[in-house]
């Protein structure tokens, strides 16, 4: 399990206390709907509202039953009297646990909303910083046409965006509890108890129910989270990609004295972004298991128990951290505009290359013709390092058509992102 990577408030939420305490939150709540129908006297009831469990007395307890639900519940009994007869009246156990987890499940995308917003902001906020800062655009790896820093984090802002209505679905999908006893049939415990226990603790009931809550929605919420984690390790490609001593366009945080590698003092590894996408492949490993999860045999077997105990609270222990690990990279990013220039003027012009054939169609050459003549200024541009724009300059076929004033005009920066602004409104970025 990754606890090491774990932050406070998620952490609270997949602790052993947490979900104790939500178990004990599903029994009394469930003898509360029992009491409402005069099945629990209201006297008992008055005293099961202060039963507590006794955690010594549970780990003894399951050291000998090897069952927890079983442990926890004697750890209540054995010490709250009579009254104590009345819990877990009609339930199973998928009943309690499978209901807390989902409220653990809920608290987790409460926090990893507010990462998404968090990283959003920081996105935001560079992308207006950098919306006119122009680098060159890359595909395959190699230069395309020139783009702004800024559109690229706009980009990245956007797709966060859907992330964050993509949770808020998974959330809403995991929001639900089943208070429905063996195999689902409510012969134990009627429906009306149930729904009153899932009011009580926030949940909309599952309208149809196994013994178990039915994996499908599980394996929803860790999918988006999967997917999620597939967006940062995008970026964090990008951002790793952009810091290679080559390109040297950004470069993450790297604290003073931080050594970069035990053998050369001169190392600046992205290790913040690269950590981010080993976690990312974490998650998505999880995803895969989840799914998996989803058949059962018949109306309940535990082969899902096991690795749930770790890929629910990993997926979402990992997600939290690497969301405000990313956040913490753009917020100190370092960006060097002057790299990005020199980059953008590496391929001496190349890249007005497109610019040119339009131009010469649209001066009623044919496509054919136009695309060979500067395919065959490009290939000499990349093949003898000279520049693209004297090489266009010096061919009659091309100068027949356009002239010099326009031939200026076609080797303008700002022709490319002459509509950044107008995709920021579209995105909605302010």
């Amino acid at each position: 399990m990754i606890e090491r990577y774990s932050r406070p408030r998620m952490k609270r939420v997949w602790s052993d206390e947490n979900k104790y305490d939500k178990w004990l939150q599903i029994e009394i709540a469930t003898c509360e709907a029992w009491a409402d129908d005069g099945v629990i006297p209201h006297a008992d009831m008055e005293k099961l509202r202060g039963a507590t469990y006794n955690k010594a007395h549970f780990e003894k307890v399951l050291k000998e039953t090897r069952h927890e639900l079983t442990a926890f519940l004697t750890s209540i009994t054995e010490f709250s009297g009579a009254e104590g007869r009345w819990l877990h009246l009609g339930l199973t156990t998928s009943d309690v646990w499978d209901t807390a987890t989902s409220l653990q499940l809920v608290e987790s995308a409460e926090l990893l909303d507010e990462g998404i917003v968090n990283l959003m902001s920081v996105l935001g906020v560079k992308a207006l910083e950098h919306k006119d800062t122009m680098m060159v655009g890359r595909t395959h790896g190699i230069h395309a046409e020139p783009i702004t820093f800024g559109l690229k984090l706009a980009v990245w802002w956007d797709e966060m965006r859907r992330n964050r209505e993509r949770l808020a679905h998974a959330k809403q999908t995991v929001s639900v509890g089943m208070i429905s006893g063996p195999v689902g049939t409510h012969a134990t415990v009627p429906p009306n108890v149930e729904a009153r226990v899932c009011g009580h603790l926030g949940l909309e009931v599952a309208a149809a129910s196994t013994q178990v809550i039915q994996r499908d929605r599980h394996a929803q919420f860790i999918t988006t989270l999967a997917l999620i984690s597939a967006s940062l390790e995008k970026f964090a490609t990008e951002i790793r990609g952009l810091q290679r001593t080559e390109i040297g366009e950004v470069a993450e945080p790297f604290p003073k004295g931080q050594p970069g590698s035990s053998s050369m003092p001169h190392k600046r590894n992205p290790e913040l972004s690269e950590r981010i996408c080993g976690l990312a492949r974490l998650i998505r490993g999880h995803s895969v298991t989840s799914m998996e999860n989803v058949a059962l045999w018949a109306e309940r077997d535990i082969s899902h128990s096991s690795n749930e105990r770790i890929i629910l609270q990993d997926s979402c222990l990992a997600l939290d951290y690497i969301l405000d690990l990313f956040a913490g990279v753009m917020r100190d990013l370092s960006i060097f505009p002057d790299h990005m220039k020199k980059n953008l003027e590496s391929t001496r012009g190349i890249l007005f290359s497109q610019r040119v054939l339009l131009a010469l169609v649209e001066k009623g050459v044919a496509r054919e013709e136009a695309y060979s003549t500067v395919h065959d200024r490009s290939m000499e541009s990349w093949a003898n390092e000279t520049d693209f724009r004297d090489l266009v300059r010096a061919d009659i076929k091309i100068t027949s058509k356009l002239t010099s004033e326009e031939l200026d005009r076609i080797f303008d920066y700002s022709y490319f992102v002459r509509h950044v602004d107008e995709i920021f409104e579209r995105v909605g970025i302010k």
